[in-house]
């Protein structure tokens, strides 16, 4: 037997050791809780949870192009066997199925839009929802209902269980997609960065779209249909945990004093704005059109391999990248031309459509769509931080129904295109198609010289004119009325320690803007 103070003596220390770990894992935690409040490391953390938030919606929205097809069929092909077996097959019973079969493509179609049309219903709420609430909560709901999407594809074993997931995905959509740029817009207040942070963002959009069809693709074939879908609710769950951990939404009321936000009729009603959420949806018409219908195509033209189809629009992805690099630079070089570099990217778009049906093989395919995702980047990258700023000098500086706006924008183009393209193909031709887009682009292109003048805007003229036009909306209009009477004579706001607002003859060296902040 060991003797009682050895015993005694190796529990003292045992113990002394792990009061010493613990304070060692509470230095770190606090360490880490600093790092994080740090607001440039923040913003760079938000950066990341909603560019992957952007990547999973996108990969989820793409993922599904080279498996559900397919699985259908076999849903398909199972009923067929199960009907053969049947003893009792009757004459209306085989009617109704051949029905069923010659809708297939209607099918895939009405799934493919379900999310965007379901999306479309839903942006004009979440944009109001957002402007009311900030911009943590519902991306969190956002990320949540994306999760469960997720989940329901991997166990959805009939087209009913399938189309409820499409449709969730686009629900969850709505909220995450127009809270995390509208997010970036609010963290990012200077243009420059603000242009390079919703860049990264774009290309995050980007990748997702590209890379997701091979993904799937390669998954399903070796691995099965869930393995795809439960990787990516995986990557959905750990974003979620680092929204809750570093955004803390539910805890977060720095924005209660914050102005409301202009209401979305009123921003739609703006012409600037107006134009651009045109210039969105035009752009992105050519790539939800060709998306559903240029399989056939190639199948029928090219005799192109299954390889060759889920591989087409992959090389894009470098274009579009380079699109958006070049056009961040440009702006921060030139930022008064951002309108000019949106037109020049619909001219790209307009050019490459019309010379899609000119190819003969698959490497001359890939040349156009590369032109296509270059344009698209171009307009993307110009216009977003554009729609910022303009609510910047011309509304209140609270950016989620503006980017419900840009929401809605792309959801009308890949809303009709799984619809509509195929029956346009059918009664014009693919032909037609493509030059109808092509020159949808040209022509829209001078819309966007009358966004020529918005960087020569002033914040507080534009301010001034709403807000004597509309009268004080609340509390946040009346102090900054106050407020600018105080600046004509010479006196700018200050609020001490006690909480009692004092005057001082001073200059205001911060520039007043609709979306400053308030304490």
């Amino acid at each position: 037997m060991e003797p009682e103070g050895t015993t005694e003596g190796k529990t003292t220390n045992f113990a002394q050791s792990a009061a010493s770990r613990l304070s060692q894992m509470g230095e770190r935690t606090k360490q880490l809780g600093n790092v994080i409040q740090n607001p440039d490391r923040q913003k760079r953390i938000i950066l990341v949870i909603v560019c992957t938030a952007l990547l999973l919606d996108n990969m989820l929205y793409m993922v599904i192009v080279p498996i559900i097809p397919d699985y259908l069929e076999e849903l398909q092909q199972e009923a067929d066997r199960a009907q053969a077996i049947a003893p009792h097959t009757n004459f209306t019973n085989s009617t109704i199925h051949k029905t069923a079969k010659g809708n297939f493509d209607l099918q895939i179609g009405v799934l493919f839009a379900s999310k965007a049309i379901l999306q479309l219903l839903v942006n004009p709420l979440s944009g109001t929802f957002i402007d009311r609430v900030g911009y943590e909560i519902p991306l969190f709901i956002g990320l949540n209902v994306m999760f469960l999407s997720t989940l329901t594809f991997a166990f959805a074993e009939n087209y009913a269980t399938l189309f409820l997931a499409r449709s969730m995905q686009g629900f969850g959509s709505a909220f995450a997609d127009t809270a995390g740029i509208a997010l970036i817009a609010d963290r990012y207040t200077e243009e420059k960065a603000r242009s390079k942070a919703l860049g990264i963002a774009l290309a995050f959009i980007s990748f997702g779209s590209l890379v997701a069809p091979p993904f799937g693709g390669v998954l399903y074939q070796f691995a099965g249909k869930r393995v795809p879908f439960l990787i990516l609710a995986c990557i959905c769950l750990l974003d979620g945990i680092l929204c809750l951990t570093v955004l803390k939404p539910f805890s977060n009321r720095e924005r209660e004093n914050m102005p409301v936000g202009t209401p979305m009729h009123k921003l739609m009603l703006d012409p600037y704005i107006a134009v651009v959420a045109g210039a969105l949806t035009v752009c992105n018409i050519p790539l939800a059109f060709l998306e559903p219908t240029i399989a056939n195509w190639m199948e029928e033209n090219m005799h192109a391999s299954q390889w060759q189809i889920g591989m087409t629009w992959f090389p894009a992805f470098f274009p579009h990248v380079l699109g958006v690099y070049l056009t961040v630079k440009l702006a921060a070089k030139y930022p008064h031309l951002q309108w000019f570099y949106g037109a020049i990217g619909m001219v790209f778009i307009g050019a490459s459509s019309c010379t899609v049906p000119a190819c003969k093989t698959f490497g001359q395919l890939m040349i156009p769509l590369c032109g296509i995702c270059f344009g698209i980047a171009f307009v993307d990258t110009a216009l977003l931080p554009t729609l910022a700023f303009l609510v910047d000098v011309r509304h209140v500086s609270v950016y989620g129904s503006v980017y419900a706006i840009a929401d809605i924008s792309y959801c009308v183009a890949y809303a009709l295109g799984p619809v509509a393209a195929g029956q346009i193909v059918h009664n014009l031709g693919f032909v037609q198609l493509n030059l109808g887009m092509g020159l949808a682009n040209v022509l829209y292109a001078p819309a966007l010289l009358l966004l020529k003048n918005v960087t020569q805007m002033k914040p507080s003229v534009s301010e001034r004119n709403m807000l004597l036009e509309d009268g004080p909306t609340g509390l946040y209009d009346t102090i900054k009325m106050e407020q600018r009477e105080k600046k004509r004579k010479g006196l700018c706001t200050t609020i001490d320690d006690n909480g009692i607002e004092t005057f001082a003859q001073r200059s205001c060296s911060e520039e007043e803007s609709s979306g400053g902040e308030y304490a």
